[in-house]
């Protein structure tokens, strides 16, 4: 297919030059060795008391950079990075995080290995490696998904997601994550909440493909955040927007390499607020089961998202995980009866292919419409090479949870807007049992406003 160039992700690539050159890094230079305040080294030995030393007198000398010197394994405790402190782990050291709730703060939502609070110019960099060691927090491991510790008998986290993050910036500003692999997180890897002009450029993102709740970066509340060149394989969610106390606005990701056992790019579900001016360019998502995904549940809306350039494969996995392998799920339902319902609209797909084992979810609902989606140069193939059933519509969480289906190339409901042009569809019939005839599945009473100008849908062996 033709693939004209593309102007629209323009603005926030210009932002992205901007930050680059006009925000500064640290203030100073100077370099804080760990090894200078008595750390070890040895990962069997807490370094977290010199560690917090160094950052702490990185901090009181005006900034500069906290060395964990290679080659060294160092276990600590919740490390606190200050203002102006980038903690750098060069190529042969790892900082691994402790695998005891002791080494933890009181609160659940302090549990971080790397924890930057209230901070300007604070970061991460240096090659090297921060291991939150989460093997240790399976239960029982299982190839369909392994049952994790919880850490929820004081009640101060329920359920079983109660496990420490790896990275987190909370009320932070000017953050500058780069350079870095962040690898077998216990839950979510690397997380922003209520943070302003994030940049995070080359990091490498390893979670265990089995365990669940390890997303690979999660932008909560935050805004101006650009992430370029980030290689995420993990099995939950890998770049998840939410918006829980504030709107999430401004998010550029750039030249990504996915794959993940649940959504490749997920909003929400959290999703009290509203989300934004964001664009995803220059993508590949491999054997995910989800590509392109909107799960807005409590009532935010979203406005004016770009999705272009992307190339993906989605497939089914044990139905324990989210997700239906539908390489564009969009949609918006209440959580819960007495939920809000937020709408979707000016969303656009532009310059995308994909191979997949299910079709096109869009789905609005009553009073949460989705309006003015645009389809254009895309080219969506469909076959099937897993054994796991298909037939099922996956309005997960919430809504009407799994439902039993014909499946089609493109399932709409609840659609004010939608515009197609030149879409492909590419059928390998012989291995499509139970898919529908139909190319487009729709309830005319949901739907109004289509309009298809250059769409084809052809048999391929």
């Amino acid at each position: 297919m033709a693939s004209p160039p593309l102007q629209l992700a323009a603005a926030p690539l210009l932002l992205l030059l901007l930050v680059l050159v006009v925000v500064p890094g640290t203030r100073s230079s100077r370099v804080f060795s760990v090894a200078d305040y008595g750390a070890a080294g040895d990962g069997s030995r807490y370094d977290t008391a010199a560690i917090q030393a160094a950052v702490d007198a990185c901090a009181a000398a005006g900034g500069g950079r906290v060395l964990l010197p290679a080659p060294g394994n160092y276990l600590t405790a919740t490390v606190h990075l200050r203002s102006r402190v980038v903690l750098e782990v060069p190529p042969g050291a790892r900082l691994l995080g402790g695998t005891r709730q002791a080494d933890y703060p009181p609160e659940s939502r302090r549990w971080y290995v790397v924890l930057a609070e209230n901070t300007t110019g604070a970061g991460v960099t240096g090659g090297g490696e921060i291991n939150g060691q989460g093997g240790a927090f399976v239960v029982t491991p299982s190839e369909v998904k392994n049952v994790m510790v919880s850490w929820n008998a004081t009640g101060d986290c329920l359920g079983d997601e109660c496990r420490p993050r790896l990275v987190g910036f909370i009320d932070s500003k000017d953050v500058r994550i780069h350079d870095i692999t962040l690898n077998q997180p216990a839950y979510w890897c690397l997380h922003l909440v209520r943070c302003d002009n994030t940049v995070i450029h080359n990091v490498s993102i390893f979670g265990d493909f089995n365990s669940p709740n390890n997303d690979g970066i999660d932008i909560e509340d935050s805004n101006n955040t650009v992430i370029t060149d980030c290689h995420i394989d993990t099995g939950d969610d890998a770049i998840c927007p939410k918006s829980t106390t504030g709107p999430v606005y401004n998010l550029t990701a750039t030249n990504c390499w996915i794959r993940t056992k649940s959504c490749a790019i997920k909003f929400g579900s959290a999703s009290s607020f509203d989300f934004k001016r964001l664009v995803f360019d220059n993508i590949t998502i491999v054997d995910s089961h989800r590509g392109l995904g909107m799960q807005i549940r409590d009532g935010g809306n979203v406005n004016d998202v770009v999705f272009s350039n992307i190339k993906m494969s989605t497939r089914y996995y044990h139905p324990l995980w989210w997700g239906r392998a539908e390489p564009i799920y969009i949609t918006t339902c209440p959580r819960h009866p007495d939920s809000k319902e937020g709408t979707i609209s000016d969303i656009r797909f532009i310059n995308i292919s994909s191979v997949s084992e299910n079709g096109v979810f869009l789905a609005g609902s009553k009073h949460g419409l989705l309006r003015n989606l645009k389809f254009k140069n895309i080219d969506l193939t469909y076959k099937r090479w897993t054994n796991y059933t298909g037939g099922l519509y996956d309005y997960r969480p919430g809504c009407r949870e799994m439902v039993k289906h014909k499946t089609g190339g493109m399932m709409l409901e609840h659609i004010s807007g939608l515009e197609i042009d030149n879409v492909r569809m590419r059928w390998a019939r012989g291995s499509l049992k139970g898919w529908n005839v139909n190319p487009i599945l729709f309830r005319p009473s949901t739907t109004d406003k289509l309009s298809f100008h250059d769409w084809q849908s052809v048999d391929v062996q």
